[in-house]
């Protein structure tokens, strides 16, 4: 099922903002509790930075090393099928204008900046319900969803990039989640014709401010990306550091079993507090709640920030409190909202 088409975006609201909170709420408490994103809270430790990695200009050897760290860490075939940028936000914008403007199919709800990203480009972007019947020039799938945390079998986005391919079209696969869901992913698979794949640095290494994000896809097209982004596109530092994080596989695997208990105990919380969670990963939780307009301005006085939605305004996004003061702040406020 087809939707209207999407017109290009202004305006988006994303999470993370605190300045607007304050000015929406200025007797808070301070500090703020920001649970408004899906970003780690217990960011990789840093390692050493190199005095050239700030003093120089980032070399082609530096650049190698991430590539190839980055293929190993998401299972991709060879580095020849990576790229990387400054976030993976400059990708969703950049990779738009790769290809001639033609049809594009957003399955629904989703990250608002794909179809934004598309629209700006040139491309007619039709919101999708489902991918039974999906026809147009390029698919995107975000994979776990954002913000329900939906997955769609790898076995399924194969077959629809097949199809993708066939037709000289590319399946886009938003993988900005799913480090903590590998099964999900369809990265080993990368340089499939059709196949395009996104991936996020910063949302599970709790690095978001280092902006490092990564495209897998056929050579040729990593290539025309690459061009496209300019030399010197990650920073020395950026370089420096998530090479070292990509390839800490001790880390990745306590961090997945620490946010898998981290999601459960903010699960617990929720459940308390009377409210129903209807999807999310372990990096954030969706509740339904018909009242949460409301709990989201509790919340806001109590200086807790949440993801709201301006197309289900039943929903609320949550992401992992720091630590035991930051539940017990959000657990108040939600006890707070229910006295009210």
């Amino acid at each position: 099922m087809m939707a209207e088409t999407v017109a290009g975006s202004k305006g988006i609201v994303h999470g993370g903002d605190l300045d607007g909170a304050r000015a929406a709420f200025p007797g808070a408490p301070e500090p703020w509790v920001d649970l408004s994103t899906g970003i780690n809270p217990w960011p990789y430790p840093l390692p050493p930075i190199p005095v050239d990695a700030w003093a120089r200009l980032p070399g082609r050897s530096a650049e190698s090393a991430l590539r190839e760290a980055a293929a190993v860490c998401y299972g991709a075939p060879s580095p020849d099928r990576v790229a990387a940028a400054p976030g993976s936000q400059a990708l969703i914008q950049i990779l738009p204008r790769l290809r001639a403007p033609g049809t594009v199919a957003v399955l629904a709800p989703t990250y608002a900046e794909h179809a934004a990203g598309w629209a700006g480009a040139g491309h007619r972007v039709v919101a999708a319900a489902s991918l039974a019947g999906c026809d147009a020039d390029v698919i995107v799938v975000v994979n776990p969803n954002n913000p329900d945390g939906r997955i769609v079998p790898p076995e399924i986005l194969l077959a629809l990039a097949e199809r993708q391919a066939a037709r000289g079209g590319w399946l886009v696969v938003d993988e900005a989640f799913a480090e903590v869901t590998p099964e999900s992913s369809v990265a080993a698979e990368a340089g499939r014709p059709g196949l395009v794949i996104l991936r996020s640095f910063g949302k599970f290494f709790g690095l978001a401010g280092l902006r490092l994000g990564f495209l897998l896809g056929e050579p040729a097209l990593v290539r025309a990306l690459r061009a496209a982004v300019g030399p010197w596109a990650v920073s020395g530092p950026a370089l420096s550091v998530a090479t070292a994080a990509l390839s800490d596989s001790a880390w990745i695997a306590a961090t997945r079993r620490r946010l898998d208990a981290a999601a459960a105990r903010l699960d617990a919380r929720l459940a308390e507090a009377g409210l129903t969670i209807v999807g999310g990963t372990s990096l954030f939780r969706l509740i339904c709640e018909p009242g949460a307009v409301a709990l989201y301005n509790e919340l806001g006085r109590a200086g807790v920030l949440v993801r709201r939605f301006d197309y289900r305004s039943d929903w609320l996004r949550l992401g992992l409190p720091v630590d035991g003061a930051a539940e017990d702040r959000l657990a108040a406020a939600c006890e707070m909202f229910k006295i009210r």
